[in-house]
């Protein structure tokens, strides 16, 4: 046994054990109350743990010999995950004090631990089993509110999740045979090397990408949002979708393999999300749904800097740092944010103080100078210059108006918040707003203080005028814009000028399934129709034929029916069978 067993060994284990042991507790009515006044501090064992300076644990009669390990990677993840969680915990004590807090806690503990399991373990079985506790328990948080949003939310989630189990699953098993060991730190070099290599990338990037929110699976990130309480919205966005970012670093082959088409498709998909994700956030209504786009964009940028690593193997280091401090600073911002929709919703007539402190954070993670945006969008510039061509070129021009892009959706967000009904107020404000004033000052300094190289070589960029500008104009322009169009509702007495559904793809897709499934022969105006015009409202030649585009989604539904189902079923096969062979 040796000193870091004896030092920081019992955190290890805590740390995991812990938020289940008091998850069971719920469950005894002698130690319910203790639970429930614990439960906000289950996180304190993993935040200690991050000041650890080594930390391992060998479990060899525990599944196929767990192994638990705190390492480059799991100690900054460590600190902010813990940091959030603890955070929300305190935050859920007061926001949900007069609704059926046992469930929640339950599951909000169950999550806890898978959250801190992912983290922490160092072999595959471990990895699977924390990510699956991670997984479930979380749709606990989502449909705890309950109504049919909340179940419909939860379904889509389940739906994806266990397409992503799947995924996972088999890349596992492929992964382990080339490595023939179940240790990770064995894994991404084996299948660097495979001959599977191709295989097992892509389940590896779809599966961890369901739970990331990257592009085209995004759909469950702007259904479970709007329905979640407060605190589980900051978590789930915060932590719990790094989480698939997690995955990518521990199996990808990253730093030991060039894989430049791969990461070519990872910038681009990467790209693409961050400007979808803050242009379908615009069209929303609610404002925890258009924080749900952000973080889709925002886990776009992360995306990119993936594929940089998959693209320049020799740089992976280097951006390995950026995606850390990426990942602290969105986790932070992000959760401050949630936590400060739920205290503005409460706050009654006094709400300009509320709105105030929203700035900080959203001026973050627009990446305003002297922010933890700043840092985390200077280390991305950098890495830029390890792409190959013609990466460094596009992405040069790509990033700043992604910048501009997430500071127009910031701005769409306050302007929600600022229209929001006011509240009533209640006894337990003070209480949130100080948990919630945490949060704020974990955006204000935690990240800076988790990376100072990066921090003061920030500080010194700013010393020239063009460092300062080139930070500072995209997010004038996104502000100016959105003057544009907040100048434009105030004058016009029209409501919404664009609505698109949240899950955007996903109406289209759950029209026909409902065709397929149901038959029907009713010809009525749907979640598709609606998506095109829409749509169409913006360009001019959709504004001249909006009922053009409306009667065509009307025709093909017509059309759709007309198809019978074991046809459609039997050309899925027959594609199937091709792609096959």
């Amino acid at each position: 046994m040796n000193a870091s067993w004896i030092s920081a060994g019992p955190l290890l284990v805590a740390s995991i054990g812990l938020p289940l042991l008091l998850a069971l507790a719920l469950s005894l009515r002698r130690l319910r109350a203790f639970a429930h006044a614990a439960a906000p501090w289950s996180a304190l064992p993993g935040l200690a743990l991050t000041a650890a300076p080594e930390a391992s644990v060998d479990l060899p009669w525990l599944l196929l010999g767990m192994r638990l390990e705190l390492d480059a990677i799991s100690r900054p993840f460590l600190l902010f995950t813990a940091l959030l969680w603890l955070i929300a915990g305190h935050y859920a004590r007061f926001y949900l004090a007069r609704r059926p807090l046992r469930r929640f806690t339950a599951f909000f503990l169950a999550t806890l631990s898978g959250n801190m399991g992912v983290i922490l373990a160092q072999d595959v079985a471990s990895f699977y089993l924390f990510f699956s506790l991670l997984t479930f328990a979380a749709y606990g948080l989502i449909v705890h509110e309950g109504g049919e949003e909340a179940r419909h939310a939860g379904r889509i989630y389940l739906i994806l999740m266990v397409i992503g189990e799947v995924l996972l699953s088999i890349a596992f098993m492929l992964a382990v045979e080339a490595a023939d060991a179940l240790k990770l730190d064995a894994l991404a070099s084996a299948i660097g090397a495979s001959g599977d290599r191709s295989v097992i990338v892509a389940l590896l990037l779809s599966g961890f990408g369901i739970k990331a929110g990257a592009l085209s699976v995004h759909m469950w990130l702007p259904l479970a949002h709007p329905v979640a309480p407060t605190p589980a919205s900051a978590v789930l966005s915060g932590v719990i979708i790094k989480a698939g970012v997690l995955g990518w670093l521990r199996f990808l082959p990253l730093g030991s393999a060039t894989l430049p088409q791969w990461g070519n498709w990872c910038m681009a998909a990467g790209l693409g999300a961050a400007f979808y994700g803050a242009g379908v956030g615009l069209a929303q209504r609610n404002p925890k749904t258009v924080l749900a786009y952000s973080s889709i964009s925002q886990m776009g940028s992360i995306t990119v800097l993936v594929g940089l690593g998959l693209a320049a193997p020799s740089a992976w280091p280097l951006v390995l740092d950026a995606i850390l401090i990426y990942a602290a600073h969105h986790a932070l911002a992000k959760g401050a944010l949630f936590l400060g929709v739920g205290v503005c919703q409460r706050a009654g007539e006094h709400r300009y103080r509320v709105f105030a402190g929203l700035l900080l954070p959203a001026l973050a993670l627009a990446g305003a100078p002297f922010t933890s945006g700043a840092l985390a969008k200077h280390a991305l510039k950098e890495m830029t210059l390890f792409a190959p061509s013609p990466w460094p070129e596009t992405l040069a021009v790509a990033l700043p108006l992604s910048a501009a892009a997430t500071a127009l959706l910031l701005a769409r967000f306050l302007f929600l918040c600022w229209r929001q009904p006011p509240g009533v107020g209640d006894r337990a404000l003070r209480a949130l707003e100080f948990c919630w004033g945490l949060g704020l000052l974990s955006v204000a300094l935690v990240t800076g203080l988790m990376f100072p190289d990066a921090s003061a070589s920030m500080m010194s960029r700013y010393l020239h005028p063009a460092g300062l500008w080139a930070d500072l104009w995209p997010l004038m322009s996104g502000s100016f814009v959105a003057g544009l169009f907040w100048h434009r509702a105030v004058r016009s007495k029209r409501r919404a000028f664009l609505a698109i559904p949240p899950g955007d793809l996903l109406a289209p897709l759950e029209w026909l399934a409902l065709r397929l499934w149901t038959g029907s022969k009713a010809l009525s105006e749907t979640a598709l129709t609606h998506w095109w015009r829409s749509l169409a409202y913006w360009s001019r030649f959709g504004r001249a034929h909006a009922g053009r585009l409306a009667e065509g989604a009307v025709r093909w539904e017509f059309f759709m029916q007309r198809v019978s189902v074991a046809s459609i079923l039997f050309l899925l096969l027959l594609c199937l069978f091709v792609l096959a062979v």
